[in-house]
């Protein structure tokens, strides 16, 4: 059995979907249990690599699995805890890391540097295990999507340094509302209130806020049937990679060297006015406040034309 740890969020398991998959295809026959939180097992189903969701919450509190794994590997973070914690589980093999506080387990050296796709990748390299970073999509949920076709706007982000102002999601909202799309606002139960607020300085219907009404799953069949998403840098911008949805996702403190989707796709398009800063901050970054109104319109209506040519095509060829 292998186990592999990564209990953090959405965006965090869809950028180490390319290793998992990579564990799989290194030991097809074993058993693969992904430890993660719950609510993520829709989409460790999509991956088709994983057996098993071991629901996990954090460090300090991962479950034993029935038996100790031949191979635990560490997708979590640099350590100690995330290591400390699969050690517990008494592996006959670990991946992980190196890290000076536990010298006797080898590994390579932490960067900071890395896209997290490709910190997992080598990770699974420096063990001897091949590793495509680009192997990032998913296929579509079989749940149909409430709001096919739609443009998503997604204003939330887990910390305000990563939110975008409200009235200026609005406003793009209520542009794009205007060119005869339909704008849905997405979020979970607790940015409902935030779904609310850019739905109704945009004009937009009620019936168009899907804050809280949708699960991982339902969120996935939103932004895989939509036209456009509109984020920050958030796990919605990672579903758009995953589905090949087409983005403009707004970055800042973090760069999207570090987070972003993956170069050579252009139906995807990270704006990022420079400048680096704490992604954890109370407040709206300073960068990311850089960004205008008219720098997401100006990036979204190109993907939107390239959207209707393509349902036009697929009209007239049906």
């Amino acid at each position: 059995m292998i186990l592999a740890l990564r209990a953090l969020g959405l965006g965090d398991l869809l950028t180490a979907v390319p290793a998992v998959r990579a564990l799989r295809r290194a030991a097809p026959r074993d058993r693969l249990v992904l430890a993660a939180p719950a609510p993520l097992a829709p989409l460790a189903e999509l991956t088709g690599a994983v057996d098993e969701l071991l629901p996990a919450r954090g460090l300090g509190a991962l479950p034993r699995p029935a038996e100790p794994p031949g191979l635990a590997v560490n997708l979590h973070g640099s350590g100690p805890e995330s290591i400390t914690d699969l050690l517990g589980t008494r592996p006959a093999r670990l991946i992980t890391h190196r890290h000076p506080g536990l010298p006797d387990v080898p590994g390579p050296p932490w960067r900071e540097d890395l896209h997290e796709v490709d910190r997992w990748c080598r990770l699974l390299e420096w063990h001897g295990i091949p590793a495509d970073p680009g192997d990032l999509s998913l296929p579509a949920p079989a749940e149909p999507s409430p709001a096919p076709g739609a443009v998503v706007v997604h204003p939330g982000a887990a910390y305000p340094a990563r939110r975008w102002p409200a009235e200026r999601f609005a406003a793009v909202a209520r542009a794009l509302a205007g060119t005869g799309r339909r704008v849905v606002v997405t979020g979970d139960a607790g940015e409902r209130r935030l779904a609310e607020e850019v739905a109704g300085r945009a004009g937009l219907p009620a019936d168009d806020v899907l804050a809280g009404h949708t699960g991982v799953a339902g969120l996935a069949a939103v932004v895989a049937g939509a036209a456009l998403v509109v984020c920050g840098d958030t796990g919605v911008g990672h579903l758009a990679t995953a589905f090949g949805t087409p983005s403009v996702l707004l970055f800042g403190p973090t760069p999207p060297e570090r987070w972003g989707p993956p170069s050579g796709r252009p139906q995807h398009v990270a704006l990022w006015a420079g400048g680096t800063g704490d992604p954890f901050a109370a407040h709206p970054d300073p960068g990311l406040l850089r960004l205008t109104e008219a720098d997401v319109l100006a990036a979204a209506r190109p993907l939107l034309g390239r959207t209707r040519e393509r349902d036009k095509d697929g009209a007239r060829h049906a």
